[in-house]
């Protein structure tokens, strides 16, 4: 029996469809899922090096931003009509309202970090052209496997035009907030 392919056809979905989907729970509890360009993808259960090192991100980085940001952990970005990724944690513009109304846009980033182990390679890859074509202005992303952190910087196009690696000792200023200084070894 020869199975017909011409009929199989990929279903994407969109922001609107995503969310409908999750108000009418349709996935179970705890999944772990995002949308990534209209797929629905699964992604990997966090470990406890990576929750670890999101919680330290978190503990570090709120007295250091107190009252010039806002903290999101693990929440969703809304990337156009297609994309709703959680990244691990992210620096927000100040919002009235915490983001009750909408979800954050790439225009309310000042920093996105993914904390990576078994996901380097996707964050690497799709997150980051991702990230890069939705004008992401500042990417991190923890490479656990490597105990680095690989800064992005300049978005154009689906890329990044800066790429700098970091490891304890080093220090970075972050771009949207000149006044912060961060010593790698801190949240690292």
């Amino acid at each position: 029996m020869t199975i017909a392919t011409a009929n199989v056809r990929k279903h994407l979905t969109d922001i609107k469809e995503w969310q409908k989907l999750g108000e009418a729970n349709i996935f179970p509890p705890g999944s772990r899922l995002e949308l990534i360009d209209g797929e629905i993808l699964e992604m990997a259960p966090i470990g406890s090096n990576h929750s670890g090192h999101v919680m330290r991100l978190t503990h570090f980085l709120s007295t250091l931003v107190f009252g010039k940001a806002m903290l999101s952990v693990q929440n969703p970005l809304q990337l156009g009509d297609l994309s709703e990724p959680e990244p691990g944690f992210m620096l927000l513009k100040p919002n009235d309202d915490f983001y009750c109304s909408r979800h954050p846009n790439a225009d309310d980033v000042l920093l996105l970090i993914e904390v990576a182990d078994s996901s380097l390679s996707f964050d690497q890859n799709q997150k980051l052209r991702l990230y890069a074509s939705h004008n992401v202005l500042e990417y991190w992303l923890m490479n656990l496997n490597d105990s680095c952190v690989e800064v992005y910087r300049q978005p154009h196009g689906d890329c990044y035009g800066e790429k700098t690696t970091l490891r304890a000792g080093d220090c970075i200023t972050l771009s949207q907030l000149d006044q912060i200084t961060i010593n790698i070894a801190d949240i690292l």
